[in-house]
């Protein structure tokens, strides 16, 4: 892992803009803290992409992946497509679906999303898929994830730490089976508060990151995405320790 491969997942520090000029500020903290890149997220104060562009570029920031909102990927592509183009970015994401009631849905979900992941990659670009937890609920032999993936073939993966672990998965089994079909993944760990579980600080929870990172690596992945979107008192705090976990052990 290199250092400019570590991003940020602003969408954590949602709480801390109500104005562009919180944002800016974000952007420096952020920066500061040692991070190079960052995910975009739709619940920034609305400004022209141009302005967001300068903003990022002013911070020292790369925008790696961008989404808009909710299912604009596969409702809205041709605009998704622009936005992303205007933002000099390659890689969006669908973030989270509906809970659904049977196998047909998430199978029509799976391609919709074909659909949107095919037409993305004439235009350059890289759609993923971000799992929850609900992903792991069952629809006879298959969970919704592995149906998403099969059904969805040119669907790429952005496998989320916390989540397949929350959703009684294996994080390491699933990057493995994710090999050369995940661009970027998201990080946070997994700790027990009493009877429920939360998500942490890289490092300082119970998941085995040797084998993710080391999977992610030998996997293709290009960009390690930090997050920390549960209960988290000071998100600036969990994102510098985070950083400082993997700067010190897998920064090469």
């Amino acid at each position: 892992m290199r250092k400019n491969q570590i991003a940020a997942q602003m969408y954590s520090f949602r709480q801390f803009w109500a104005t562009p000029a919180q944002f800016i500020e974000t952007l420096d903290r952020v920066k500061a803290m040692g991070y190079d890149a960052a995910q975009i997220t739709p619940a920034m104060p609305a400004m022209p992409v141009a302005e967001l562009r300068r903003h990022l570029d002013d911070a020292g920031l790369l925008p790696v992946s961008a989404c808009k909102k909710g299912a604009s990927a596969v409702d809205q592509t041709d605009e998704v497509i622009d936005y992303l183009h205007e933002l000099g970015c390659a890689h969006t994401v669908y973030p989270c679906p509906p809970l659904f009631e049977t196998e047909e849905q998430v199978v029509d979900l799976a391609h919709k999303l074909e659909a949107a992941a095919v037409k993305m990659r004439a235009a350059g670009i890289t759609l993923g898929y971000h799992n929850h937890a609900i992903e792991f609920n069952r629809f006879g032999s298959r969970t919704m994830l592995d149906i998403v993936y099969e059904e969805a073939p040119h669907l790429d993966a952005e496998i989320d730490t916390y989540w397949v672990q929350a959703g009684g998965g294996d994080p390491v089994a699933w990057v493995r089976r994710m090999d050369r079909r995940m661009e970027q993944i998201h990080l946070k760990d997994f700790i027990m508060a009493g009877r429920q579980s939360q998500d942490a600080p890289v490092g300082s929870g119970n998941l085995n990151w040797p084998a993710i990172i080391g999977a992610a690596e030998d996997g293709g992945v290009r960009y390690f995405v930090v997050e920390h979107d549960g209960t988290c008192p000071d998100p600036f705090a969990s994102f510098q320790s985070s950083i400082n976990f993997l700067l010190r052990n897998y920064v090469r």
